[in-house]
């Protein structure tokens, strides 16, 4: 079997992106990359046996992990002979997850993934609002997107503040006052460094480094300890869809089998057991795009399902129980996994 690589199925100007490539250049892991274009379909995906359509992807070995929630902690369990980026005490570890909570599920994203400039190209083609449609559940329009875009100000400007005047008040560098860039500094820079990034998503008498002096200050930092880390590892290899999925069937598995939890609530309403069918999603964004298989193993953090490849390899789907719907899969025609 060859050994394990790690393979970012991703595009580059996706902020969720952005967190498991920080990540990876932060902490020196070499990786490989398949470049994905930034609306469906993704054959590269499809390749895989995977129906999952957020961007980004990660597979080590043989496993496949949906979700920056889910790959980063997996990323951090990786590698132990390189210095991780994770806090290591209870509190360092309760900031961390509740800024990750705070941003993804508090809003914070979602508010600026509505600051959109009017005027991108990508907004003069109708696929693109198709395409966002899909994944967002309802339509998507410029019309919309102006009316909603003063309450997203308002959130964005939350956001702002709470770092300015809480956590980066007392003038430290990093979040948990450490030398380097944390896994803490990534979950709560990343939808602030990327909104503040576009061009025209923030008018500048009521965002600037003047304004929020300190943020902007981190953001600068945060960017310039990236791009030294890229510097030092150098560019990732680009594989081709196909190269891709050749190297993952090629692969070992990256994590031991592990069990299904009898006893979770879930799996007893639903009457689930090792070997089980069943279909995941999200239950936020890209709900329409249910994944099929196995059940592999279920505890409170994640589930595993195995899937076949186009090619009829197995590989399995690990997926975190947050922001993740499970149901068990009888076939379409009897109505099951109403997801």
């Amino acid at each position: 079997m060859a050994a394990k690589e790690v393979i970012l199925y991703h595009y580059p100007h996706s902020p969720y992106a952005r967190r498991a490539v920080w990540y990876l250049a932060l902490r020196g892991i070499p990786y490989s990359q398949c470049v994905q274009p930034n609306m469906m379909p993704r054959p590269d995906v499809a390749r895989l046996g995977v129906s999952y359509r957020r961007i980004p992807i990660l597979s080590i070995g043989r496993d496949i992990y949906a979700d920056t929630r889910l790959q980063l902690p997996k990323l951090e369990e990786s590698y132990p002979e390189l210095p991780r980026l994770g806090a290591t005490t209870p509190e360092q570890k309760a900031i961390e997850r509740l800024l990750s909570a705070f941003i993804i599920d508090g809003g914070i994203f979602r508010e600026a993934a509505k600051l959109l400039p009017l005027d991108l190209p990508l907004f003069k083609d109708p696929n693109y609002f198709k395409d966002r449609g899909d994944f967002s559940g309802k339509p998507f329009s410029l019309e919309a997107l102006k009316k909603i875009r003063p309450d997203a100000l308002a959130e964005i400007a939350l956001g702002f503040e709470l770092f300015e005047t809480t956590l980066l008040a007392d003038g430290r560098e990093w979040i948990l006052k450490t030398e380097k860039p944390s896994l803490a500094d990534i979950e709560g820079v990343w939808a602030l460094h990327w909104v503040s990034g576009l061009k025209g998503a923030l008018p500048a008498d009521r965002f600037s480094p003047e304004k929020y002096p300190l943020v902007y200050a981190w953001i600068k930092r945060f960017q310039e300890a990236v791009t030294a880390a890229k510097a030092r590892n150098g560019k990732p290899k680009s594989l081709s869809g196909e190269e891709a999925a050749s190297v993952i069937e090629k692969s070992s598995w990256n994590e031991k089998e592990k069990t299904v939890d009898e006893g979770d609530p879930l799996v007893v309403a639903e009457g689930l057991k090792k070997g089980s069918m069943v279909a995941i999603c999200p239950t936020d964004t890209g709900r329409s795009h249910k994944d099929i298989g196995k059940l592999v193993s279920l505890d409170k953090d994640e589930v595993v399902i195995e899937i076949k490849t186009a090619e009829g390899e197995t590989v399995r789907l690990h997926a975190p129980r947050h922001g993740f719907k499970l149901r068990k899969f009888d076939g379409e025609k009897k109505g099951a996994a109403k997801l």
